[in-house]
């Protein structure tokens, strides 16, 4: 009998849709003109943009040799994030090959039945706070396998678990309560006190968290109750045997226990590193090798073992690794053209010919847009900040409320771009097809984008200013 079924068509692989992308923005420096800002030193040493220096110069136009260049070139400008994310990959994989997490996380959830819909509020709120102080980013590659597993134990799917990890971390990130690598750069750059304004983001924070909530609980009640309502359910099928059986928990060893207090020793190790001595990728690499070789030595794995397992930890996550790479060839090619600065003077320039309130949205219409192309917050900052704060001073309006509006072009779209490695490395770890995680996430974002304006409006109302 003939199949009458119609075969679904299916969404290019992100690496295809990124190189599609790189091809498309060289085919743009054909048609936007070179431009050039003047770098100048800020009385903190950082060099930032001199916003008044704009220039058209003459550039290079991208050909076929600078398109193949354009992924070793990101490569090597992203090697600290590559780097980090294949260390994190081999150490976890160690840590993994003890049992030790995955039996902690079916004891959670066997103190968490009856009770699932406390694991949503709980991820959420801690990697919120994550967000709004450190900055997690690129460290949420180590935790989104553990979301999922305790998702999948408690009923749920794969994209509970990796949206609870992730868009909980976001609304931190996005509040930038007292996030040094997003709010203190740009308000450094404003000539604004550090952190200063905290009232309205710790407002902004509880609103941002709720809204995650409430969108993921819905979500998670409906596969809750009908598993064929997640949108992988075809995925969760072919995952079933992943799932942590909660009737045949066996206790936890003593070698295990020890793997534990090792991890958590190591996680307490990088946040006072990260707090006190401003460590980053580098130092939460090494803290994170040291703990998959010494759980591994603890539970008994023989050296040539851990190798092994250190390889294939690194083998699973490379695929993930190198799309990060890709993702930054599309910068590559602006920069080396030099069309990046004459699409930031051309936004900026927009927004100059609108009312108070509309500027302020202008702002947040510009930042949003450019964190599509460079999606590092402290590198988008450095970007924009010296064109936007003496734009707000022309404009009437406060640069506290400019920094608020890169607050939210820069956070909220953070996990729906397809130019952002690290969400595509987090998807390809989660095994969420990038359309399927679209298709879920797209109705939060642009809820959020929402609550953004209508916050970004009332600064500009209120004058919100560094107090």
């Amino acid at each position: 009998m003939e199949d009458t079924k119609l075969k679904k068509s299916k969404m290019p692989d992100p690496y295809v849709i990124l190189f599609v992308l790189i091809v498309i923005m060289a085919l743009l420096t054909y048609i936007i003109p070179s431009g050039q800002y003047q770098m100048v030193k800020a009385p903190d040493g950082r060099m930032v943009v001199d916003p008044d220096s704009f220039k058209y110069i003459k550039g290079n136009k991208a050909g076929l040799f600078d398109i193949l260049k354009a992924f070793p070139k990101g490569l090597s400008g992203s090697e600290s994030i590559i780097f980090f994310i294949l260390i994190i990959g081999g150490s976890f994989n160690l840590i993994n090959q003890t049992g030790a997490i995955m039996a902690a996380i079916s004891k959670i959830a066997v103190k968490l039945k009856g009770k699932e819909n406390l694991m949503i509020p709980i991820i959420v709120f801690v990697f919120s706070v994550g967000g709004a102080t450190i900055g997690m980013s690129e460290e949420l590659i180590i935790f989104v396998p553990l979301g999922i597993a305790l998702a999948r134990a408690l009923g749920y799917d794969a994209i509970v678990g990796t949206a609870c990890v992730l868009m909980g971390a976001v609304a931190g990130y996005t509040s930038g309560v007292v996030n040094p690598f997003n709010v203190g750069v740009a308000q450094g750059i404003a000539g604004l006190p550090m952190f200063s304004g905290i009232g309205l983001r710790i407002v902004i924070w509880i609103a941002t968290v709720i809204l995650v909530l409430i969108y993921i609980s819905r979500y998670a009640k409906k596969v809750k109750e009908d598993p064929k309502n997640s949108l992988i359910y075809d995925i969760e099928q072919k995952e079933k045997s992943t799932i942590l059986d909660l009737e045949t928990i066996e206790p936890l060893t003593k070698k295990q226990i020890l793997v534990l207090i090792i991890f958590a020793l190591g996680m307490i190790t990088l946040l006072i590193g990260v707090f006190n001595f401003d460590w980053y990728l580098t130092e939460i690499s090494a803290v994170f090798f040291a703990m998959g070789i010494i759980s591994g030595l603890v539970y008994g794995i023989k050296p040539n073992d851990l190798v092994k397992g250190f390889i294939d930890g690194v083998k699973d996550i490379a695929y993930g690794a190198m799309i990060v790479g890709l993702a930054r060839g599309i910068l590559v090619i602006m920069q080396d053209a030099m069309i990046l600065d004459t699409i930031v003077h051309g936004l900026a320039s927009v927004i100059s010919f609108f009312p108070r309130a509309v500027c302020a949205l202008g702002m947040l219409f510009v930042q949003t847009i450019l964190n599509f192309i460079i999606t590092s917050g402290s590198g988008l900052a450095a970007t924009t900040m010296p064109i936007m704060s003496p734009l707000a001073d022309v404009l009437g309006l406060t640069r506290q409320t400019a920094v608020l509006a890169f607050q939210f072009g820069d956070g909220i779209t953070n996990y729906i771009a397809p130019t952002s490695g690290i969400l595509m490395a987090n998807l390809l770890v989660a095994k969420i097809p990038y359309e399927k995680w679209v298709k879920f996430i797209w109705p939060l974002i642009a809820m959020w984008t929402l609550l953004g304006a209508l916050f970004v409006v009332y600064a500009s109302l209120i004058n919100y200013g560094p107090f």
